[in-house]
C-alpha cells in the first residue's frame, strides 16, 4: 500500500483494524498507515477519533480492551497524532459538509476535522472511496 505524502487524517474504523486478529490484511495496512503517521508527523486524527474508540473498544470489540490497557493505547499511539480538538468552528464546518455531501452529521464532523488540519487525504472504509470533498479525497486503504 501506498501510503500519501500529504497531510492525511485517520478514522477510526481504520485504528480499530489494528485489534483485528480476522482481519490480517486489514490489520497490517491499519498499522502501516499509524506507524507512518508517527514517524512522518503527517497522519492525524482528532478528538472525536479517540472517543469514537473508546467506545468501541470498551464495549464493542470481541474482546474488549480493559480500562488500563485502553489508556495505555491512547496516550501511546492516539494523543501524540490527535491534532484537532473540538469547537464551534468544527461543528459549523461540519454542518456544512453535512449540507453538501449529505453525510450523516458524525461523518461530517470527522470530515470537517480533516479539512480544519488541512489533510488532503482521509483513511476511512466507511466513506465513499475516491469521493473528492473540498481539496480532500477519501481513500478506503482496504481496496
Amino acid at each position: 500500500m501506498n501510503i500519501t505524502k500529504d497531510r492525511y487524517f485517520i478514522d477510526t474504523n481504520i485504528i480499530i483494524y489494528l485489534f483485528s486478529k480476522k482481519e490480517p490484511a486489514r490489520q497490517k495496512a491499519a498499522k502501516e498507515i499509524l506507524n507512518n503517521a508517527h514517524i512522518t508527523g503527517k497522519g492525524v486524527i482528532s478528538y472525536q477519533v479517540i472517543q469514537e474508540f473508546c467506545n468501541a473498544a470498551l464495549k464493542k470489540f470481541e474482546v474488549p480492551l480493559s480500562l488500563e490497557d485502553c489508556k495505555t493505547f491512547i496516550n501511546n499511539f492516539m494523543f501524540p497524532i490527535c491534532g484537532i480538538y473540538p469547537g464551534i468552528d468544527i461543528i459549523n464546518t461540519g454542518m456544512d459538509i453535512k449540507f453538501e455531501t449529505g453525510y450523516g452529521f458524525y461523518d461530517s464532523l470527522i470530515l470537517a476535522a480533516a479539512y480544519k488540519g488541512n489533510c488532503k487525504v482521509i483513511y476511512s472504509e466507511d466513506l465513499t472511496s475516491g469521493q473528492k470533498i473540498r481539496d480532500m479525497v477519501i481513500c478506503n486503504p482496504f481496496l
